[in-house]
């Protein structure tokens, strides 16, 4: 079984930055995909960013892209969010996603295990 833990979040005024951790436990960290999904209040839960198992492939949803940057370490079970330039619109609460298999992308039903969340807001 795997537990997500992520870590980071806050308040943060706009233009500011912020990076989230996410902590996971488990043997096979390095063998899946993981990615960062956001919820914001009265909306559905939308993709982020992805990475591949080894770290080597990357993907954005267009509304972070060239401001949030997506990263892991293997030794250390860990993936990261680095997110610069933000804007009282990324105020939502962030959650980590492992993937079911070694890349999932955007593809919300690829993931089957999601941390609690990190509320991170944005003040204007």
């Amino acid at each position: 079984q795997v537990q997500l833990v992520e870590s980071g979040g806050g308040l943060v005024q706009a233009g500011g930055s912020l990076r989230l951790s996410c902590a996971a436990s488990g043997r096979t960290f390095s063998s899946y995909g993981m990615g960062w999904f956001r919820q914001a209040p009265g909306k559905e839960r939308e993709f982020v960013a992805a990475i591949t198992w080894s770290g080597s492939g990357t993907d954005y949803a267009d509304s972070v892209k060239d401001r949030f940057t997506i990263s892991r370490d293997n030794a250390k079970n860990a993936v990261y969010l680095q997110m610069n330039s933000l804007k009282p619109e990324d105020t939502a609460v962030y959650y980590c996603a492992k993937s079911r298999t070694g890349y999932s992308g955007s593809y919300y039903q690829g993931y089957d295990h999601w941390g609690p969340g990190t509320q991170v807001t944005v003040s204007s």
